[in-house]
């Protein structure tokens, strides 16, 4: 869909850029995403694609908006307390863009809504803080071959991947890195989290999903960022598909 003389002025900083241009801000304007966890990584991440032109975005979440998280889900206000996040949040993100088309879905992502909380979707940001609920989508889009930008943060530290299994063989699936649930899995209500590490770490998801759909660059596709807040220190290590994956290896993929 051709652009707008109000979108080209909107867009000018990405329509100069030599690696998007107009042919890239079209993608994304053609673009829908599935934003699933309004908190301290979706809610950046969603803020970001809206203001990039992301034709639509969905955010999904079952929560309301408590005190404790204004520390750092910035996408809400105080005022907010005790509204649905996935309302809050759309109406927000529709104020900041209001030519892009943004839905609320207040319920939780499991294995029986993750199939229709998919259709019509081109890529998934995975803010979510349960392993359960990221297993069941990463199953979910694996099948539906639609690719997910994900990340998870803890204290001062934070994880960027991109994972594409279902289009592309090289690519491995969340259950690649993560086989099960960690004995020792903490929430950040246990372990605490810097709030600025959320920012930051749900930019980047954005931008990754930013590059996937345009095709900028090289993605996190097959590769794990790892971000060392205390010590400023990034990295990125190898990620490759697990031949007995549960759900991408072997007879699953």
């Amino acid at each position: 869909m051709p652009l707008t003389s109000a979108e080209v002025e909107r867009y000018a900083r990405h329509i100069v850029l030599r690696e998007l241009g107009g042919p890239g801000q079209s993608r994304l304007k053609d673009a829908s995403v599935l934003v699933v966890g309004a908190g301290g990584l979706g809610g950046p991440a969603s803020l970001y694609l809206v203001a990039a032109g992301v034709g639509r975005i969905v955010l999904m979440d079952a929560d309301t908006v408590s005190l404790s998280n204004l520390q750092r889900q910035i996408l809400f206000a105080t005022d907010e307390i005790g509204r649905s996040k996935a309302e809050a949040g759309a109406a927000r993100l529709s104020a900041i863009n209001p030519e892009i088309v943004v839905e609320a879905r207040a319920e939780m992502l499991d294995e029986a809504n993750a199939a229709d909380a998919l259709a019509g979707i081109d890529l998934v940001v995975d803010g979510l803080d349960s392993y359960e609920a990221r297993f069941a989508l990463n199953a979910a889009r694996h099948a539906a071959k639609i690719p997910m930008a994900s990340g998870a943060i803890e204290r001062f530290s934070g994880q960027v991947a991109v994972f594409d299994s279902g289009r592309d063989p090289d690519s491995p699936c969340y259950r690649c890195l993560v086989r099960d649930i960690p004995p020792d899995a903490a929430t950040c209500a246990q372990v605490g989290v810097v709030g600025a590490m959320a920012g930051l770490v749900g930019s980047w998801i954005a931008l990754e999903a930013i590059k996937t759909i345009t095709g900028a660059g090289e993605t996190l596709s097959g590769r794990l960022l790892m971000i060392d807040g205390l010590s400023g220190e990034a990295h990125t290590a190898r990620l490759r598909p697990d031949p007995e994956c549960p759900v991408c290896g072997g007879g699953h993929g």
